[in-house]
């Protein structure tokens, strides 16, 4: 049976390889594919009549792009032994990137309008869902639940939840658009062994998962208000390290990756606007209230009877004063991390989707409902209204029943 006919595109683009490389191997790198399979289309294209250097099909293309970017990035690893070549290859790469990790504050978040035409901005916080993982309820008596079709069900109360308590404090919903900080930990990872052997999906198929529900999210937003502001940190679960890196962090979590994905999807959408930054923290304001946004997973070591709000007031404290040294002081710092609503009067702390699990149980730690923050910022007053946004439609843990004996019974 005849073989598959070699597209003239892939038979022109190894002729191109071959021509720019050094050797049959090194062309054969920047294309990452086998040897044999490059001798084979050098082979098809001699017999095409082709010449190196012809460009084929439309170079704006999705598919063009893709390839440029993988060839790109081939040549970058390629030209490693070269420090100023591999800079030159890489500015051409970022070239093709989105510029999300900028900030490029939207009007609409500065712009203060007279204090009695709104009651603020909404800042709905979304972390610590821990895409993939399971909660099995008979190991924590009951009390919780937790798997990737929970999640995506609780997604849905979350954002039905925010809408309807925002039409309680203004039934017109006369609110300049929304603020969606993403926090880290959307997915579980596997930098436990525990999580790696019952997670119910790996990393990779949690991150499709996670992508398609938040874009749902941020377009359904966006339809109701207009506008939405995205700034994205990443958490310290979905790393591909063993470790978590403080060079190059953002390049080793997934939740940058979902993040990325999401910008490229509403790229051209007016209505929404991202910022990736690549250090841990994002510095942004609304009106003049200047927040910081970080994971929380810095601040470490608890304290007996108070839990972590001995770490969260002291890494506060630490990064209130770095800030002020590098000319970003801030008013309140948001973050998540430690699974436990907290709403402090400097500081913001998430609660999660997942909500309480098997770790919490064995540590003792305070039972909590799975919830996420939503708040106001007012543009005369500041944060105003401040609430938790329950996304379990169970609002108390199931009563267990006591084994007991009846009475006069005998063994």
């Amino acid at each position: 049976m005849a073989g598959k006919k070699l597209d003239i595109s892939v038979a022109q683009q190894a002729l191109n390889a071959r021509n720019r490389a050094a050797t049959l191997n090194e062309a054969a790198a920047l294309l990452g594919i086998p040897l044999r399979t490059l001798e084979n289309r050098l082979t098809e294209a001699k017999r095409m009549k082709l010449v190196p250097g012809s460009d084929l099909g439309d170079p704006n293309s999705p598919l063009a792009l893709r390839t440029q970017i993988a060839r790109l990035n081939a040549e970058l690893a390629v030209a490693s032994r070269s420090s100023a070549e591999a800079a030159d290859i890489k500015r051409v790469i970022d070239t093709i990137s989105l510029a999300v990790d900028e900030l490029d504050v939207p009007e609409w978040l500065v712009a203060s309008p007279r204090a009695s035409t709104t009651d603020g901005v909404p800042t709905l916080m979304l972390s610590d869902w821990h895409g993939g993982e399971v909660v099995v309820p008979s190991q924590i008596n009951n009390v919780n639940e937790y798997n990737v079709k929970i999640m995506r069900e609780r997604a849905v109360t979350l954002i039905d939840s925010a809408v309807h308590l925002l039409k309680i404090i203004d039934p017109k919903m006369r609110y300049p658009g929304i603020v969606l900080p993403l926090g880290g930990d959307m997915v579980s990872g596997n930098i436990h062994d525990e999580l790696t052997a019952t997670n119910e999906i790996q990393s990779m198929p949690a991150v499709l998962e996670l992508y398609e529900i938040l874009a749902s999210i941020i377009e359904k937003v966006a339809s109701i208000f207009g506008k939405v502001f995205v700034p994205c940190v990443g958490g310290n679960h979905g790393r591909n390290t063993v470790k978590t890196w403080h060079k190059d962090r953002q390049h080793t979590s997934f939740d940058w990756l979902i993040y990325q994905f999401l910008a490229r999807r509403f790229a051209s959408d007016k209505r929404v606007t991202f910022y990736i930054p690549q250090s841990t923290g994002a510095y942004y304001k609304i009106y003049g209230h200047r927040y910081w946004l970080v994971h929380g997973d810095g601040f470490r070591g608890g304290d007996g009877m108070i839990g972590c709000l001995g770490p969260i007031i002291r890494g506060d404290h630490k990064m209130r004063s770095r800030n002020a040294q590098i000319d970003q002081p801030y008013d309140t710092m948001i973050l998540g991390h430690f699974h436990q609503y907290l709403h402090h009067g400097r500081v913001i702390v998430n609660g999660s989707l997942k909500g309480y699990d098997e770790y919490a149980f064995d540590a003792g730690f305070s039972f909590e409902q799975p919830q996420q923050a939503l708040w106001l910022t007012h543009p005369k007053y500041g944060i105003t209204y401040r609430m938790p946004v329950y996304v379990d439609r169970k609002r108390a843990p199931a009563k267990t029943e006591w084994v007991s004996v009846p009475q006069g019974s005998r063994g």
